[in-house]
C-alpha cells in the first residue's frame, strides 16, 4: 500500500511549482516585449531593467529605452496583473455560486463599467475630473451595488445573485448602446468600441502600480478564505457546518470580486473569457483545493494574458487587435476542448 505524501513535503512541492511559474511569469514577460515592428532583444530588455533599477549602467539607444521602459513593459505588467485578477474572480464567483460558468463579469460589473465609460467618453459629463477610467471604475461599482439591492429585494441567495447580475447587465448594456446610438459620431464610436473590447494601449506606471496592489491585496484575501472557499463548493450548509459564517463570508468575496474586477476593467476594459476559462484550466494541473488552485490560477492567468497581449499587439501590426478579441478568440477554442474533456472524464 502506498503510503500518503506528507503535508511538509506537499508544501515544498507547492513552493517550488509556484517558483517555477513565477519564473515563466518573468520570461513570459521579457520576450513578450521583444516582439513588435522595433528591432529589441532580450538582452537589450536585460539591460534596460537593470539600468533604471541602479544596478547597470549601460549605453543604450534613447528610442528603445523609450519603447520597453515606458510602453511595452507597463503593458505586459498590466496584462499580468488583469490576467491574474480576473482568474481569481473566476475562482471566487464559481466557488461561491457552485456554478462551473459563472465568471466576475456575472455581478454585472462589466456592463456598468462600459456605461461609465461611455457616459465619460461620449457624453463628457465629468470627464475632466475622472477620466474614462474613472467613469467605469464608478460605473462598475452603481452595477454591482444595484445587483446587490436587486438580489437582497428578492431574498437572497446564490441564485437570486447570478438573476440579479444578469438583469444588471442587460440594463447597462441597453444604456450603453442607447447612448452610443444617440450621442456618438463615428470618431467617438471607434474609441469606446476599442475601449470596450478591451485595450491596453497606453498602459503608464501608476496603472501598473495601481493594478498590482489590487491583484496582491486579492490574492492575499483568496487565500485567506481558501477554506472557506472549498466550502462553499459544497453548499451553503456544509460550510455552516464546518463554522464558516456564511453571510459574512460571501459578503467579503463578493464585495473583493466587484472591486477586482472594477478597477482592472476601468484601467484595461471588458476582457472576457480570463475568469471563465482559466480557473478550469488550474483545476486540471493542481485539483479544486483553493489553496493550490488560487496561486495556480493567478499565475496561469498572468502568462496567458501576456502572451494574449503580445500575439493581439503584433498579429495585425501597427494596429493592434483589441485584447479582449484575442482573449476571446484563445478561450472560447479552449473552453470547448475543457468540456469536451470533462464529458469523456464523466
Amino acid at each position: 500500500m502506498r503510503r500518503p505524501v506528507p503535508r511538509a513535503r506537499w508544501a515544498a512541492i507547492a513552493g517550488l511549482l509556484v517558483l517555477a511559474g513565477l519564473l515563466l511569469l518573468l520570461v513570459s514577460v521579457g520576450v513578450a516585449i521583444t516582439l513588435g515592428p522595433a528591432d529589441i532583444l532580450l538582452v537589450n530588455v536585460r539591460d534596460i531593467v537593470t539600468n533604471h533599477l541602479g544596478l547597470t549602467d549601460i549605453a543604450v539607444k534613447v528610442s528603445k529605452n523609450a519603447i520597453v521602459w515606458e510602453e511595452r513593459l507597463p503593458r505586459a505588467f498590466v496584462a499580468a496583473a488583469c490576467g491574474a485578477g480576473l482568474g481569481l474572480c473566476g475562482v471566487i464567483m464559481q466557488s461561491l455560486l457552485r456554478n462551473p460558468l459563472a465568471d466576475p463579469f456575472i455581478l454585472g460589473v462589466s456592463s456598468g463599467a462600459s456605461t461609465g465609460a461611455v457616459v465619460i467618453g461620449v457624453l463628457g459629463l465629468g470627464g475632466a475630473a475622472i477620466g474614462l477610467s474613472g467613469g467605469a471604475f464608478i460605473g462598475a461599482l452603481i452595477a454591482f451595488g444595484l445587483v446587490l439591492l436587486l438580489a437582497r429585494l428578492s431574498g437572497g441567495g446564490t441564485d437570486r445573485v447570478v438573476l440579479a447580475g444578469v438583469a444588471s447587465t442587460q440594463l447597462f448594456s441597453a444604456v450603453t448602446s442607447l447612448i452610443i446610438f444617440a450621442f456618438a459620431d463615428s470618431d467617438e464610436t471607434r474609441g469606446v468600441m476599442f475601449w470596450l473590447l478591451g485595450s491596453l494601449e497606453g498602459m503608464r506606471w501608476d496603472n501598473v502600480a495601481l493594478c498590482a496592489i489590487v491583484v496582491v491585496i486579492g490574492s492575499f484575501v483568496c487565500l485567506r478564505y481558501a477554506h472557506a472557499l472549498d466550502a462553499f463548493a459544497f453548499g451553503d450548509d456544509v460550510a455552516a457546518s464546518l463554522g464558516i459564517h456564511v453571510t459574512r463570508t460571501r459578503a467579503v468575496l463578493l464585495v473583493a470580486t466587484a472591486l477586482i474586477t472594477a478597477t482592472l476593467v476601468s484601467v484595461a476594459g471588458a476582457v472576457g473569457f480570463v475568469g471563465l476559462v482559466l480557473p478550469h484550466a488550474a483545476r486540471l494541473l493542481v485539483g479544486p483545493r483553493h489553496a493550490r488552485l488560487v496561486p495556480a490560477t493567478a499565475i496561469i492567468g498572468a502568462i496567458f494574458m501576456v502572451w494574449v497581449d503580445a500575439g493581439s499587439r503584433v498579429a495585425f501590426s501597427p494596429t493592434p487587435l483589441p485584447v479582449g478579441v484575442g482573449t476571446a478568440l484563445v478561450g472560447v477554442p479552449v473552453f470547448v476542448a475543457l468540456l469536451a474533456r470533462r464529458r469523456r472524464r464523466t
